[in-house]
């Protein structure tokens, strides 16, 4: 595992975040999308750092203690190095310390690496839904690790 620094999402790390969505998803959150998530009070997104470069990044929207995970993403330089791992238990810590009752996100079932990385955080597979995704279209598999 990488010595990462995890940090509240800025302006600052707007352009790199976006250039990451646009790397990793086939329906990429804009640079305005993720500038209009620092004005959600309802929004946290947090970016791991790898000394200086940006390594990844998790977007989530806590509503009434019900938490959802919006986008985790990695630079391909930095997969497999624990980077996603560290950025869903520090999700779920914070959470936890918000009093949140549990988290949840959606899956593409083809995306064996993201379900066997939820489900070593402690995540369970409680539900489908058919046709969530497109380019491609896909069943997503619902995820959430429950807290209270």
């Amino acid at each position: 595992m990488m010595n990462l620094e995890i940090k509240e999402m800025t302006c600052a790390h707007i352009e790199e975040i976006a250039r990451l969505e646009k790397e990793c998803f086939s329906s990429p959150w804009s640079e305005d999308g993720l500038k209009a998530e620092l004005n959600n009070n309802f929004a946290r997104f947090f970016v791991a750092f790898s000394g200086e470069k940006v390594a990844g990044y998790i977007g989530s929207h806590n509503v009434l203690g019900e938490v959802y995970i919006t986008n985790v993403a990695v630079f391909p330089e930095f997969r497999r190095n624990g980077v996603g791992k560290a950025l869903v238990e520090f999700l779920v810590n914070e959470m936890k310390s918000e009093n949140a009752e549990f988290v949840t996100l959606e899956v593409r079932k083809s995306n064996q690496n993201a379900i066997s990385l939820y489900e070593k955080c402690g995540f369970e597979k409680v539900g489908e839904r058919k046709k969530f995704y497109e380019k491609p279209t896909e069943d997503a598999i619902l995820m959430t690790y429950f807290i209270k």
